[in-house]
């Protein structure tokens, strides 16, 4: 397939871009290049003669319909967003703008491309979102395809917005979409101000590791590379106008998060005293979702797939990761935000 990835220089599109390509697809990345997107994320990728890069903003409209005029795509998966939660606390205006106005645009110029081919029956739109929309759970349950959307902050307000537009766009125009919402992914080239790449960066700089409240939320780990795999076949072999729930079946409180993360780096780069010591509780930060997990049935038996990488394995691939390229890590380091508590507002 030729496939249209919006947001493919950020942490979840450059993952899926590198995989496409190297199963053989063309693609065509579209990013606006804002803060956490990085060319280098995909710049094997970019060898290809199967790869193009167009710089643009999802929410330029006339951007968008050169683009799909010219390439030409057989499918969209859609990633371009907004996606940490603190900085939807401080500016939830550029949430909405991006992640519910700029898929709005991005379905109009996918539909008016659909309508002048024809409709081609193989063509897709994937809209690719968070488990957040759902809200919070308690001890027990888990989110499916049918637990009704509560989200709690800017972010999972702009992403559940988002998923209703997509949707809509299917019942009322008939175009042929797929949704996807995932639970927190990890693993290589992620930004570093989400918590994983936060407590690795904190701690080989021998500086306080924060970890908000009590470190009891928790949440179901997805490691990136394997949501990447997931994507492309729900793409493949997804229903038209069906939603998938992909989890990494890892459920785990961010205290223990932390707490493995500093063993590895105890193991690895051993310091003068264990990591853990430099852990630092911090206030928590406004409407925390206590604990997000996933039930993954619908996808593990209409489309086979199961994740690959456990926890406890995507931990150490992720930190040996970071050890081994602390050249990209630290050309990062004076980005807007990057090493600074954000997400404070009341």
């Amino acid at each position: 397939m030729k496939i249209l990835v919006t947001g493919g220089a950020g942490f979840i599109g450059s993952a899926v871009v590198r995989l496409a390509i190297s199963r053989g697809h063309e693609v065509v990345n579209l990013d606006a290049l804002t803060y956490a997107a990085c060319l280098e994320n995909v710049a094997e990728a970019a060898k290809s003669p199967n790869y193009a890069f167009e710089h643009a903003d999802i929410r330029d409209r006339d951007a968008l319909d050169r683009i799909f005029a010219q390439h030409k795509p057989d499918a969209v998966m859609h990633l371009a967003a907004e996606s940490h939660v603190d900085r939807s606390i401080d500016s939830p205006g550029t949430f909405i703008e991006t992640n519910v106005n700029g898929t709005y645009h991005m379905l109009e110029a996918a539909r008016a491309y659909w309508m002048a081919e024809g409709q081609p029956e193989n063509f897709r739109f994937h809209h690719i979102s968070t488990d957040e929309v759902y809200g919070t759970l308690g001890d027990e349950g888990q989110f499916t395809e049918e637990t009704p959307y509560a989200p709690n902050s800017p972010y999972s307000a702009s992403k559940a917005a988002s998923d209703h537009l997509v949707r809509a766009w299917n019942e009322t125009y008939g175009l042929p979409v797929v949704m996807t919402n995932c639970s927190n992914n990890y693993g290589p080239f992620h930004f570093p101000e989400k918590l994983i790449p936060v407590v690795i960066l904190k701690a080989l700089a021998g500086a306080p590791i924060p970890v908000y409240g009590k470190g009891e939320n928790i949440r179901d780990w997805l490691y990136v590379e394997d949501h990447a795999d997931a994507l492309l076949k729900v793409l493949a072999e997804g229903e038209i106008g069906r939603s998938y729930n992909i989890g990494g079946e890892n459920e785990a409180k961010n205290i223990d998060i932390v707490q493995m993360i500093c063993a590895i780096l105890d193991e690895k780069r051993p310091g003068d005293a264990a990591y853990a010591e430099q852990i630092t509780f911090v206030t928590d930060r406004p409407g925390h979702d206590l604990r997000y997990a996933i039930d993954p049935t619908r996808i593990r038996t209409e489309l086979g797939w199961r994740p690959s990488v456990t926890l406890e394995q995507g931990l150490e691939k992720t930190v040996q990761w970071y050890l081994d390229n602390e050249d990209w890590w630290r050309a990062l380091q004076n980005r807007d935000g990057v090493g600074e508590r954000l997400g404070k507002s009341k």
